[in-house]
């Protein structure tokens, strides 16, 4: 196990130096000029020349991208070229948002779909199931940026339980804070739900088929401790791999949702900067999301090992 996982770490590094270098040419290929909104009314070609100058931007990319580099190295992600916040404190006010997000949506997918893929792999194509698969058909057809409007517009206008906007922090009141973030977290919910309940109602459905699970039914095994002790864990590979890809890919998908909400996450922030080409923000944000969702990969490649040992050998 320590070998594989040595390689994969040495992967983990090898992805996250691609990353940097990709992020930095990306960010410098949106269109704009960062001080043309710095500037403003005093933009002109003198002053332009003299805030590149000041802001390293005149100097070749490479040059740009090893200093950019050894600061962030350093721990030093930079400051905004508009209000000169440190790109580390935007995180810092950011990533709780986020990490609540994307922690409530995953306990509301997870206690959804596990029990009733549970319920429904014991009579595949039965009633229930055939009506679990066609909703949660559904609801993977849904993306966020259609589901939280309608959202807002029963639970918030229309019934008054939750508010459409607005954040407290957890620290600050508990309570208020996790009522506020059900509305959003719901909305970035029904994709996982559909995606893990598919999973792993397949998988429940093909190892309850196995000859092991056959000797255990001859041994007058309850079905209750046979789905719980010999099906349920070889039957979470796929939603362990699932889970892994998907909470990666929330990441980006609060993004909308903070947005709609008015949730001033890192998504929020990122697309304010991208606006105002606030080139370190962009960059600092990008490159974070980036390797938490690469550490991520190489997290759940860890449970892997624990799950099904030969993933090592193989």
């Amino acid at each position: 196990m320590a070998k594989y996982l040595l390689r994969r770490f040495i992967q983990l590094v090898v992805v996250t130096a691609i990353i940097s270098v990709l992020v930095f040419l990306l960010v410098h290929l949106l269109p704009g000029d960062p001080t043309t909104i710095i500037l403003g009314a005093n933009d002109t070609a003198h002053n332009r020349a003299v805030l590149l100058k000041q802001l390293g931007l005149n100097k070749p990319l490479v040059q740009q991208y090893f200093i950019w580099l050894r600061s962030v190295l350093h721990g030093n992600l930079g400051q905004s070229y508009l209000n000169h916040q440190p790109v580390t404190q935007i995180l810092a006010e950011g990533w709780p948002i986020d990490l609540e997000l994307i922690i409530i949506s995953q306990i509301l997918a997870f206690a959804v779909a596990i029990p009733l893929a549970l319920l429904t792999s014991r009579k595949p194509n039965g009633t229930v199931d055939n009506v679990s698969t066609t909703g949660t058909f559904g609801m993977l057809a849904l993306p966020p940026f259609v589901i939280a409007p309608v959202m807002v517009a029963v639970f918030a206008v229309g019934l008054h339980w939750f508010p459409a906007t607005g954040y407290v922090p957890f620290t600050q009141d508990p309570a208020t804070n996790l009522h506020d973030m059900i509305l959003p977290s719901l909305a970035i919910t029904a994709g996982s739900i559909a995606v893990y309940y598919r999973l792993f109602r397949s998988d429940l459905i093909s190892t309850l088929q196995e000859d092991f699970i056959t000797m255990a039914r001859s041994k007058g095994l309850s079905s209750r401790w046979i789905m719980w002790r010999h099906a349920f864990r070889p039957s979470s590979f796929s939603l362990l791999a699932a889970a892994g890809v998907n909470i990666g890919a929330l990441i980006a998908g609060t993004f909308i949702v903070e947005y709609l909400f008015a949730l001033d996450g890192l998504g929020f922030s990122l697309v304010n900067a991208v606006q105002q080409r606030d080139y370190l923000v962009v960059q600092g944000i990008t490159l974070v999301i980036a390797v938490v969702y690469v550490l991520l990969q190489f997290i759940i490649d860890f449970f892997f090992t624990v799950v099904d040992p030969r993933v090592t050998r193989e």
